[in-house]
């Protein structure tokens, strides 16, 4: 639970709040609200960040970064979420993604420049809704043969590279299956054919494969290991979203907080009302809950053990709990929260989107069901 944090993610989770206090919150202070982060501001952040011992969290030793465990790190991304500022996106460096046991050719032309940050990665994972049949591949000597698509690939437009999950078909070679592949977006037969930005402000790319050769030395592993490698990445991306999702919840649970104790037109604070009382007290009992499910997974994946059906579990529950709070927030402030730049409808749009990002809600209930009757896997 938060309460039982050793006191090395105290001291950490303390410096966070530090570090938002005399850099993140002065520097934003100077960004207008609706204007894009300029990129001067970006770099001082992450300079700070580098001295401030935060930007290597998310990066391996061997590449000079610290590459601290799951509680350490929902602590601070739940402790940065909090402060709900923007500029928090820029505090960690790079991470390995589904690069992170890459090999070879892999490790010294993709993974070790995106350490550097010299170069940039998407992931592409989402087929789109009427695609006839997934993206597969075929072996044509050394290259693969790709056909299909991918929807929904943030930040294709401007990555480097993308880590396409795809199907290889069975060959000589092996019997097939699942694969990571790594594509260099400026591979002929990569098509680009729409941008898109979804309401809580991010962008992204519906790409199409065409007869795309790409040498089968860019196969991350083996033939067969696709799936479990992307759900790897997948399921720590989760947890980081549920991180934040309780961030948020704790910051629109002070903003509420102040608002039910102000003085109101009625002549009494709105917190005065039984009725507000009611809902409010139900805002604190979803956060309570959310928070302790949150740190039960972290640390069961500090322990080493197999958290995807608890990382699903978690990531429903928080970003529908934030959804649920952020919502009765706004309902309490009244209408003056839904016009253009109010805090409460920046993060009405951006928590909708969490319950879509890395499986949408309705699909991560029925895979945890398939974890425990069809796998046996799981724990209440």
């Amino acid at each position: 639970m938060p309460e039982s944090l050793v006191q090395e993610h105290i001291e950490r989770r303390d410096r966070t709040r530090e570090f938002i206090h005399t850099t993140l919150a002065p520097l934003e202070s100077g960004i207008d609200a609706g204007a894009p982060i300029p990129g001067e501001v970006r770099r001082q952040v992450v300079e700070a960040s580098r001295a401030a011992g935060f930007f290597g969290m998310t990066q391996p030793k061997a590449y000079g970064g610290t590459e601290v465990g799951p509680v350490a790190m929902t602590v601070v991304r739940e402790t940065l979420a909090a402060a709900n500022l923007r500029l928090s996106g820029a505090v960690f460096g790079p991470g390995p993604g589904v690069l992170a046991a890459a090999e070879g050719h892999l490790r010294e032309h993709y993974l070790a420049p995106q350490m550097r940050g010299e170069k940039s990665s998407a992931f592409g994972f989402t087929e789109p809704a009427d695609a006839p049949h997934p993206t597969t591949a075929r072996r044509d000597g050394d290259d693969l043969v790709v056909t299909g698509a991918k929807s929904y690939v943030s930040g294709g437009d401007r990555a480097d590279f993308i880590n396409v999950v795809l199907q290889v078909e069975p060959s000589d070679v092996d019997a097939g299956g699942p694969a990571l592949l790594v594509v260099d977006r400026n591979t002929p037969g990569l098509e680009i054919e729409q941008r898109f930005e979804t309401l809580d402000g991010s962008s992204h790319v519906f790409m199409r494969f065409t007869d795309m050769r790409v040498p089968t030395t860019h196969i991350l592993g083996k033939v067969g290991e696709g799936m479990p490698r992307a759900m790897r990445q997948i399921g720590d991306i989760r947890l980081s979203i549920s991180a934040q999702a309780c961030g948020i919840m704790l910051w629109t649970l002070d903003y509420i907080t102040e608002h039910l104790k102000a003085p109101h037109r009625s002549g009494t604070p709105l917190g005065d009302r039984e009725g507000v009382r009611m809902r409010y007290a139900d805002m604190r009992i979803q956060a309570y809950a959310a928070r302790s499910m949150l740190y039960r997974t972290a640390r069961l994946a500090e322990a080493g053990e197999n958290v995807i059906n608890e990382g699903i579990a978690t990531k429903v529950f928080t970003t529908e709990a934030v959804g649920e709070i952020v919502d009765q927030a706004l309902q309490l402030c009244g209408g003056s929260a839904l016009v253009i730049g109010h805090p409460l409808e920046a993060l009405y749009r951006r928590v909708r989107a969490m319950r879509f990002t890395e499986g949408a809600s309705d699909i991560l209930r029925l895979n945890l069901a398939r974890g425990r009757l069809d796998l046996d896997k799981g724990r209440i």
